[in-house]
């Protein structure tokens, strides 16, 4: 066993507010054994820098987008908690997403590629690893304020969600003219819909002691996430967003990432099932409140 006491399983922690995050958590909590959840070669780009905040690092080969695949890593991660050669599990992270320019995109599976990443295989892994967390505990999915899908929270770059129930949304073209860059970010903006939906539901089922947050960096500037999501959007994080650094409207990766790096550690306080904007708890969209609907997609997703 290491010598850390506490594992912290992440995905999406290779690259943006993700790697600042985990190398906050390292070095803020050094009695942490990280995990993370990435494709070999972006993970192995980014153990240096993890590396350099503490030894304390495993990185297990994942594609999001293959049910096999997520399955295979909570396996080896389950394995390694079995064996004591990781500490107990006190957090699971679900930072990965995608953002496409397109929703015909498909998964190895079949699956509408930006459903499959940013909601599957946020449960496939939750379903699999929650028996092993131990009280006190802490789940972390990121979503964006792009679900409430209006001028306020989008400035008019983002479609409002649709959602049309998860055996539409999961096959590529459940929106009018997917192959249009518009579709991609209905796409984008009703996955991280779906992400809270998710949260509300697992928050009803996961026992005293663990609990599960939805987590929004809001606008971030040089995050590379727009980086499939069309020429307009790109130029508009690239050049457009970096304006408004200097006002309160806009994180660099660094300040984000010590934020989301607050809510992993627990030092942000939520109730279960909350929605954190950025540094506080605060009311996802009206929309996102739905019990009948988070019960169905449950249902959905555990016949996947």
């Amino acid at each position: 066993m290491s010598a850390a006491t506490r594992t912290v399983v992440m995905t999406g922690a290779t690259r943006g507010i993700g790697l600042e995050a985990a190398q906050d958590v390292l070095r803020r909590s050094p009695e942490t054994h990280l995990v993370i959840l990435a494709r070999g070669a972006s993970g192995t780009r980014a153990l240096p820098r993890l590396r350099e905040a503490s030894p304390y690092v495993s990185l297990i080969d994942t594609d999001l987008a293959g049910k096999a695949s997520v399955e295979a890593a909570a396996a080896q991660v389950e394995d390694l908690l079995d064996a004591g050669d990781l500490p107990p599990l006190r957090s699971i992270v679900c930072n990965a997403g995608v953002h496409l320019s397109n929703a015909l995109t498909t998964s190895v599976d079949g699956y509408e590629l930006t459903f499959a990443v940013n909601v599957i295989a946020t449960h496939l892994l939750l379903r699999r690893l929650h028996p092993h967390l131990q009280s006190p505990a802490r789940v972390v999915v990121t979503v964006s304020d792009a679900h409430f899908g209006d001028l306020r929270h989008t400035g008019g770059t983002m479609p409002a969600p649709h959602w049309a129930g998860p055996e539409t949304l999961s096959r590529p073209g459940a929106f009018d003219r997917p192959a249009r860059i518009r579709a991609g970010r209905r796409a984008y903006t009703t996955s991280k819909l779906g992400g809270i939906h998710l949260v509300h539901e697992w928050a009803r089922r996961l026992p005293d002691g663990i609990d599960i947050v939805s987590y929004n960096p809001s606008l971030v500037s040089g995050t590379g996430l727009a980086r499939d999501a069309g020429r307009r959007l790109r130029f508009t994080m690239k050049w457009i967003v970096p304006l408004f650094l200097a006002t309160p409207l806009v994180d660099t990766p660094r300040v984000a990432g010590r934020k989301l790096a607050d809510t992993i550690l627990g030092l942000t306080p939520a109730p279960t099932g909350a929605y954190i904007h950025r540094t506080r708890a605060a009311r996802s969209s009206a929309e996102s409140y739905d019990a009948e609907r988070e019960r169905l997609l449950w249902d959905w997703l555990e016949q996947v």
